[in-house]
């Protein structure tokens, strides 16, 4: 092919800059609740995401990568053309990575999905029309971006409301903790190392049949436990034993709800007359007598209260631990959102055809991608760290366990049934779980909904930005 070297070249620099426009915009969502509940410092938090985030684009990140090539456009169109294909994955690489450095810089959490799908739709139907695209293929991506936060959220609300069951509701929240932790150290890294394993590590020779993948996979779960009981035991703290029980959980929220509740009627009077504002009055009497019978709560915030900062100390070993699954599964699924188009291209280029058939992703661009990832996050991560970490709902140690681990679950399974879910939507969804197992008003509505607005507006900003380079490369190219 004409320009191969060009082309090839333009191809593994368009990669990387999609790459690293992947690590500058998601690593909010591997690392985003850490930072936010105070688990991790920024420069930690930096170092442990580069390490996983490249481990799992490089072990796994080829099952999505398949997908994202070759899934979306149907390649028999460019058969006759294959220069056109190799542009327009140019164009799709330049647009996606364009749109999310503007998104980065401003600071919105958009997903890298919807940029490079979008992308890809464009120069498709610019290139071919409507046939061009695998609408079935592209439904089912569609599908799984409004399924993985309903996943998402759905196990993180669980997750809490478990933990505030079991652990804060109780009259000894220390020891309550310090009985629960070693299961769910158990139950993270079964999830984890199962689905690594099981069909996991082709690019590395390792498939495990179905029973080989659940055995180590308990036995790797049974150690971690192990050591995170060895690891609680040493916590020592002088709320535990108490000679009076501590006062449940539920009993401040109760406090808190009776507060709310006579402030809002007290508004209520100010603004109503005749019979109605005289209801409101009585009600107002009724509610402060209720008042009187219930604790009052402790000036101090739940989360540092003793005993509940000795909880919150215990699952920060949780939060970091939940902090590296969703690294390694983030990894996983986005690399592909830069090495897909990358591996299509430069295969095109080098052969000088379409490939119609499975080839395998080279490791190198694995490693391409997860190195581009790891500069992003590094340069500028921080800038959308803030609105996942702090800005949707307040975050503890204890919340962003659960709403990292119900992300994570949800990412690395979608990955390995090949679909290129939003990492965003799904933290989102899994924050917006957690906020909702301590009741609505835990959640910042407006940040929620502007953060919809903005996926809303990426994916056609993706497809527009792809025609427009497209016609550039080709205008250059012929």
């Amino acid at each position: 092919m004409e320009f191969a070297g060009i082309l090839i070249g333009l191809a593994v620099v368009f990669g990387f800059y999609m790459a690293w426009n992947i690590g500058a915009n998601d690593v909010a969502n591997a690392m985003g609740t850490s930072v936010g509940s105070g688990a991790l410092t920024l420069k930690r938090a930096v170092i442990l995401a580069a390490v996983l985030e490249f481990a799992g684009a490089f072990l796994v990140g080829s099952h999505v990568s398949e997908t994202v090539r070759k899934g979306i456009v149907s390649p028999e169109i460019f058969a006759s053309e294959p220069l056109q294909f190799v542009l327009g994955m140019l164009a799709a690489l330049l647009a996606a990575g364009a749109w999310l450095q503007i998104a980065s810089f401003k600071g919105w959490p958009v997903s890298t999905t919807h940029s490079i799908v979008g992308a890809i739709i464009g120069f498709g139907i610019a290139y071919g029309g409507l046939q061009a695209i695998h609408w079935d293929v592209t439904a089912k991506i569609a599908a799984s971006w409004i399924i993985s936060p309903v996943i998402s959220g759905t196990i993180s609300y669980l997750i809490f409301r478990l933990l505030l069951n079991r652990i804060f509701f109780s009259a000894n929240p220390v020891a309550a903790a310090k009985r629960i932790t070693p299961f769910l150290v158990f139950l993270v890294f079964v999830i984890l190392t199962f689905v690594l394993i099981f069909k996991g590590l082709k690019n590395l020779k390792m498939d495990m049949n179905l029973g080989e993948a659940a055995a180590v996979a308990v036995g790797i779960g049974a150690f971690a436990a192990g050591i995170g009981w060895l690891l609680v035991r040493r916590i020592q703290t002088s709320h535990e034993p108490s000679p009076a029980p501590v006062r449940p959980f539920h009993e401040q929220s109760v406090s808190r709800s009776v507060r709310k509740a006579s402030k809002h009627l007290d508004r209520m009077r100010h603004l109503t007359d005749g019979p109605i504002h005289e209801e409101v009055v009585e009600l107002l009497g009724r509610l402060d007598r209720l008042a009187e019978q219930v604790p009052q709560e402790p000036p101090q915030d739940e989360a540092t209260q003793a005993p509940y900062q000795t909880v919150e100390k215990i699952f920060i070993y949780l939060q970091i631990l939940s902090a590296c699954f969703v690294a390694f599964a983030h990894g996983a699924n986005d690399v592909a959102n830069a090495i897909g188009p990358l591996s299509a291209a430069v295969q095109t280029a080098r052969d000088g055809q379409v490939l119609l058939k499975d080839n395998p992703v080279p490791l190198w661009a694995l490693g391409l991608g997860g190195a581009g990832i790891i500069v992003g996050l590094a340069t500028w991560g921080w800038r959308v760290m803030d609105t996942i970490g702090k800005r949707i709902t307040a975050l503890t140690p204890t919340r962003g366990f659960c709403a990292e681990f119900g992300a994570a679950a949800t990412i690395v399974i979608a990955s390995k049934l090949g679909l290129p879910i939003s990492t965003t939507h799904t933290l989102v969804g899994a924050v917006i779980g957690v906020g909702l197992a301590r009741g609505i008003g835990a959640l910042n509505l407006r940040t929620v909904r502007d953060i919809v607005l903005s996926w809303i507006v990426t994916l056609p900003a993706g497809a527009i930005l792809a025609v427009v380079f497209f016609y550039i490369l080709r205008a250059f190219f012929g």
